[in-house]
């Protein structure tokens, strides 16, 4: 397997970065810091116009039809910028979800609103801080409308569309995924560590809605979704730990202590080599979940339980080891570093946390190996 980008790709990687950095990334994030604005607007747009949200969507429901390789090549991008955007909500969760489980009637009508920017859209799964699991849904679907409250929310208060994860009927795993649009619903915006990726809390009276995919299906698939955008994810993570070390390594090379630049010295050295190793060992675990999701292989819950974990890590550590490397400045408001340290710790609890996916990998290594 060859797992070196193409010379496409890498156009499209040059092309992303410099646009990102265009439009001053890490900036854009401290700037939705620094304001009511819940997302980057004019980012979206640019990200719309150069067609970015339609990269992995089919060419029959308004989408570029590339591979989802393409796709980990922006994410990668959008993960070193640490863009205030609902990108991860509306294509790695929404749009995937109604290419896995929407009828044909559906796909027409979402993906190509949601292909070139126009449309919002985020998936509704948690209800409370609790790990996530088929018993802990309560959110009821009773013939056409939606009771209960789901939060936290990736951008449910700025989404146009949500799919719910909704109980329709008594059993632990009688769960169906619902199209709610949240015109008029109740929502309210939560705070969390970082605000340059809001969630709200979303309440459901009795609020219209369609089913998506068959009913008792909607665990089903939010866990093949799961594993979909925790490779995503990972690209994220990974583009956010790279920019952590050069970071770290620029400033190391720059700051001067009794005379000489501090990564010379032995406890710096350490620091950046400790980042650069679990970097690698996040990217290779990350290009082989790419490959994995492309070729949809039947490894991939596999490739992405890994990739997960990997990145998790990475990008934590990263985070962690730049603001050490800046020393007491590196805490201070004015440098970068606190950014990617929230967006570390907002993107490790993102789809689940390293003890989730840590448990699903265990698992489904002990069953491959016994089969």
């Amino acid at each position: 397997m060859n797992f070196d980008l193409s010379d496409e790709q890498r156009m499209l990687r040059d092309q992303a970065r410099r646009f990102l950095d265009e439009k001053g990334s890490p900036g854009a994030a401290r700037a939705i810091l620094e304001c009511d604005d819940p997302f980057d607007r004019d980012l979206w747009g640019g990200m719309a116009n150069l067609g970015w949200m339609a990269t992995a969507i089919p060419e029959a429901y308004g989408g570029a039809g590339l591979s989802h390789e393409e796709l980990c090549v922006i994410a990668e991008e959008l993960g070193r910028a640490i863009a205030p955007t609902p990108f991860s909500s509306s294509i790695y969760l929404a749009a995937e979800t109604i290419l896995l489980a929407g009828s044909e009637e559906q796909k027409q009508r979402y993906l190509p609103l949601l292909a070139n920017g126009e449309k919002i859209g985020c998936v509704a799964v948690a209800e409370g801080v609790q790990r996530p699991g088929p018993a802990d849904v309560s959110v009821r679907f009773e013939g056409s409308t939606l009771t209960g409250e789901k939060y936290p929310v990736a951008d449910g208060d700025v989404a146009d569309f949500a799919v719910v994860l909704a109980r329709t009927g008594g059993g632990d795993r009688d769960l169906s995924l619902v199209l709610v649009d949240l015109d008029g619903v109740d929502r309210t915006g939560l705070e969390t560590l970082d605000p340059s990726r809001s969630h709200a809390r979303v309440r459901f009276g009795n609020t219209a809605g369609e089913l998506l995919g068959a009913p008792g299906d909607g665990w089903s698939v939010m866990e093949r979704v799961f594993d979909r955008a925790a490779i995503l994810f990972a690209f994220e993570q990974v583009g956010g730990a790279q920019a952590c070390l050069d970071m770290a390594t620029d400033y190391a090379k720059s700051r001067y202590a009794f005379g000489r630049p501090i990564g010379s010295f032995q406890a710096i050295k350490h620091k950046l080599a400790d980042m650069y190793i679990a970097l690698e060992l996040a990217r290779s675990n990350a290009l082989y979940g790419a490959w994995a999701l492309a070729n949809d292989a039947p490894d991939l819950p596999t490739a992405a339980a890994a990739a997960r974990v990997a990145a998790i890590q990475a990008f934590a550590l990263a985070s962690k080891e730049n603001i050490q490397t800046h020393g007491g400045m590196g805490y201070t408001w004015e440098v970068d570093a606190q950014l990617y340290y929230r967006r570390a710790a907002l993107l490790s609890q993102t789809v689940g946390g390293e003890r989730r996916w840590k448990d699903k990998l265990i698992t489904r290594l002990e069953t491959r190996n016994v089969a």
